[in-house]
């Protein structure tokens, strides 16, 4: 225990953080695989190593902190991995950027080579940003999906699950991105508003209003509502597609919308998932007019090369110059754009790999799952039952998991290698034995790559053990902590493939936090100018304080504004902390027994209401309710021991009796309790106070699991800090300063209260408690008028009414006569034109008096 004058009076933020985080070994952190303990192992989101630690990732990280630190000191074998998700498109864009390249300008092994460059240092930035904060990160268990032995695992998946039918390989349309030039998922396609034109033509004699005029080269019918009766007869008929020639022909189907333009509608290959499903369903023609790069093919002929914007300009110039377009009209729409570049997507016919969907079994295991807040199982439920299409996992980009698949040039029969054989790259590696099927030995690797959420969807299975085979031996993990705004990714693909590869649900438990908004109320964003980095708050305030707006800026599951106003309570809440504390140090370093029996009223009521606290910090932080906890803690801390019982003990403290061994005893155990209530919230802080008070690391210590039960104190101590607060307010009310001698105090209260003589030394005063009532002998002490009802009802004779009022005797005074004698005149006395001033007397002294319910206090004028 170190002396209190030891204690600096200003708690250093700096110096502390980076003290303890020097100190603190990661081994410490370490989950031990031969323990005996429950385990409780987290599948810790592995973010894209862009360099930038953000905001958001820092809130995340908080709440996977919190339950780290929680669950580690009740008792638990904690795993808190930490991985990274390196392939896909962010780092391919970042590099494209950097280097001022596209991915066919280098060799592809340079362009992979230039992207494990950038993401080795920004994995290094971000290290250092996450140990800044405080992270009880366990080390051991990192991962890197871009090395050898990870994607090893991400290859096993796929081959297991393409011999197992649920991977596929097939021509079909998808979604692509032409700047990016890829195909992407509909998870990763964002919708954003635009305004465009629809523009009405003559299309061999039907109007045709269409938004795509550029995909007109790609029509292959026309469609029309069956009990259209501007259409009665014309199903089965061929149309030629105006500038273009080629026949198509009407047909009809539901689901055309006859109030929407003119009711007839083009189908082109393809302007939306409504053309892919009419296309299907009536078994029509494919027409490709624009390619991956977003060029007009032959097909648009005469506009082939040119981009698809300039087509629909070139064209909508041609229709006119015919005099075939009537009109357009501006409409407001959401279009589907990719979720990394913005750029609007095209729907293109491609060969590609896809991952069967099935609802139904996706469902069943996500219901076996708990959800936090229950709210967001909603949303899983509502995109697993929306998936229309199967999930594409090609895509044709460079930096990424390759396709372990080779095609024999000879038959074209798929090659796959043997699991023991992995990791390799198709496109560098050749497989050990000739063709299955022909005997050829001349293959072509597959250059397309997986989809990035293929490495991060297999992360549960890779922090449980899993070996490529069989089921992880720590399977299903206890929690996945994740964003609402990748519900229909990550965590809708990880139940995907855990119940694909091993049967079962990834979770015990799900649990989904908001996003960080920015102070102008948006979610943060370049654009907005609205961002701030988690360096610029600990700069300025410490990772404590930051940590401390995490745990209560808003519900779990709820998105977050950040505000400075919030750092900065947090911040002021650790100053009143550290100045608790080091007046608590103060009085236990002057020789205080620690095993003193807890005897007196404040002292006992001080450990009820600390039981109370832990109680509640307790539930909340099994239900994740991160708020609730410190909120708790705060209310305990500042209001409880600082406002109520430091000041109401204060005196006893500075006493020389046996009464202040009580004391000191209580706030032995109350700091101790409130620094392990503290510790996972802002470990720091904890960690400088728990040492200063026992010598040892609160860490190590475990969850507080203090109960103290006594009801007698409960009810008295509530009293007394009701009594003691009311008596301050009246002080203040009288001008007096708090300290000032306020004289003698009887207590009436229905229990006889024994507090030590705290009231009276908290409050300068002769207190005394007593049961039973008062006798109180009442004065008339005069008379308070009303003029604002006077002056208007009475004018000219207000003067002589107050006058005549205050000679009327004290029994009238109590209930005014209905009129007054004013100049001889009899008038009638206004309603609630005074109010007669009442004074006590008990044994003749005077006093004032005050009710608190069924408590009355009165307080001698004289000391």
């Amino acid at each position: 225990m170190s002396p209190s004058h030891q204690l600096p009076k200003n708690y250093d933020i700096e110096e502390v953080e980076r003290r303890w985080q020097s100190a603190w070994r990661d081994e410490d952190n370490y989950f031990d695989p031969g323990s005996s303990k429950p385990r409780f192992i987290i599948d810790t989101p592995p973010p894209y190593p862009t360099g930038n630690f953000h905001i958001g990732n820092a809130l995340n990280w908080c709440y996977i902190d919190f339950i780290a630190r929680y669950r580690r000191m009740r008792g638990y074998n904690v795993m808190f991995p930490q991985g990274w998700d390196c392939h896909g498109l962010p780092t391919e864009v970042k590099v494209e950027e950097t280097y001022g390249i596209t991915k066919n300008d280098v060799p592809r092994e340079k362009f992979r080579e230039m992207c494990r460059d950038l993401t080795i240092g920004n994995i290094e930035k971000m290290r250092t940003t996450m140990r800044r904060l405080g992270f009880s990160t366990d080390w051991s268990h990192e991962y890197i999906t871009m090395l050898p032995e990870y994607y090893r695992k991400t290859q096993a998946s796929f081959l297991q699950m393409l011999k197992a039918g649920d991977i596929y390989q097939s021509e079909h349309p998808v979604n692509f991105c032409t700047r990016c030039e890829t195909a992407i998922a509909f998870a990763e396609v964002n919708y954003a508003p635009r305004t465009t034109k629809l523009n009405y033509f003559d299309f061999d004699g039907i109007e045709i209003a269409t938004t795509r005029p550029e995909l007109l080269a790609a029509c292959v019918a026309v469609a029309v509502h069956p009990d259209d009766e501007r259409y009665r007869g014309m199903k089965g008929k061929k149309l030629a597609v105006p500038l273009f020639g080629h026949r198509v022909p009407v047909i009809e189907d539901v689901a055309v919308d006859p109030g929407f333009g003119s009711g007839a509608v083009m189908i082109c290959t393809f302007g939306d998932k409504t053309d892919v499903y009419w296309w299907k369903q009536h078994d029509l023609e494919l027409r490709k007019a624009i390619d991956r790069q977003g060029i007009m093919t032959a097909t648009a002929a005469p506009y082939a090369g040119m981009t698809s914007e300039a087509c629909r300009e070139a064209i909508l110039r041609d229709m006119e110059d015919a005099g075939i377009l009537r009109r357009q009209e501006e409409l407001e729409q959401r279009v589907g754009t990719c979720w990394r570049c913005k750029t609007p997507i095209e729907i293109l016919s491609e060969r590609q790999w896809f991952v069967r969907v099935h609802q139904d079994e996706i469902l069943d295991a996500a219901r076996k799952i708990s959800w936090t807040p229950e709210h967001m199982f909603s949303r899983m439920e509502n995109w697993a039952n929306s998936m229309e299409w199967d999930w594409c996992i090609s895509r044709q980009r460079i930096f990424a998991t390759p396709i372990p698949v080779w095609f024999c040039t000879a038959c074209g029969e798929a090659v796959v290698p043997a699991e023991e054989d992995l990791p390799i790259d198709p496109t560098v590696d050749k497989p050990k034995s000739p063709c299955p099927r022909c005997g050829g030995s001349d293959f072509t690797g597959e250059k397309d790559v997986l989809d990035t959420w293929m490495d991060s969807s297999i992360s549960v299975l890779h922090v449980t053990g899993w070996d490529g085979t069989g089921k992880p031996p720590l399977f299903p993990a206890q929690i996945r902590p994740q964003g609402h705004d990748i519900i229909r990714t990550w965590a809708f693909y990880t139940i995907l493939r855990a119940k694909a590869l091993v049967g079962g649900h990834p979770w015990d438990e799900i649990l989904v936090n908001g996003m960080v908004l920015g102070e102008d109320g948006f979610k943060m964003s370049k654009s907005r100018s609205n961002i701030i980095a988690p360096e610029e708050i600990v700069g300025q305030y410490g990772a404590d304080a930051l940590r401390q707006w995490g745990a209560g800026g808003a519900a779990t599951g709820s998105d977050i504004m950040f505000n400075w106003n919030d750092v900065v309570a947090a911040s002021r809440f650790q100053t009143k902390l550290w100045n608790i504390f080091r007046f608590v140090m103060g009085h236990l370093e002057k020789g205080a027994d620690a095993g003193a029996p807890v005897t007196e009223l404040t002292d006992r009521w001080l450990l009820v209401r600390l039981s109370e606290t832990v109680a509640e910090v307790t539930a909340a932080m099994e239900g994740y309710q991160f708020d609730r906890a410190l909120r708790a803690i705060r209310e305990f801390a500042w209001n409880t021991l600082a406002d109520d019982y430091i000041e109401i003990a204060k005196g006893r403290l500075y006493a020389d009796d046996g009464s202040r061994e009580s004391a000191c005893s209580a706030l032995r155990t109350t700091m101790d309790v409130l620094c392990r209530l503290l510790a996972p919230i802002i470990p720091h802080f904890a960690e400088e106070c728990y040492h200063n008070l026992a010598g040892r690391s609160v860490h190590k210590e475990a969850w507080p699991d203090f109960s103290y039960a006594d009801d007698e104190a409960r009810r008295h101590g509530d009293l007394l800090v009701k009594t003691v607060a009311e008596l301050r307010r009246y002080k203040h009310d009288k001008g007096m300063a708090l300290n000032a001698p306020l004289g003698h105090v009887m207590i009436y209260a229905p229990e006889p209260v024994d507090d030590a003589g705290d009231a009276g030394r908290a409050l300068n005063a002769d207190a005394r408690w007593s049961t039973g009532t008062p006798r109180l002998e009442e004065v008339m002490s005069g008379v308070e008028f009303n003029m604002a009802v006077i002056g208007p009802a009475l004018r000219k004779q207000a003067r002589g009414f107050m006058q005549a009022v205050e000679a009327l005797p004290p029994e009238l005074l109590k209930s005014p006569p209905a009129t007054v004698t004013v100049d001889g005149e009899e008038i009638p006395v206004p309603a609630d034109s005074f109010t007669p001033k009442v004074a006590y007397r008990v044994a003749g002294e005077e006093v004032d008096v005050l009710t608190l319910g069924d408590v009355v206090v009165t307080i001698g004028h004289t000391s």
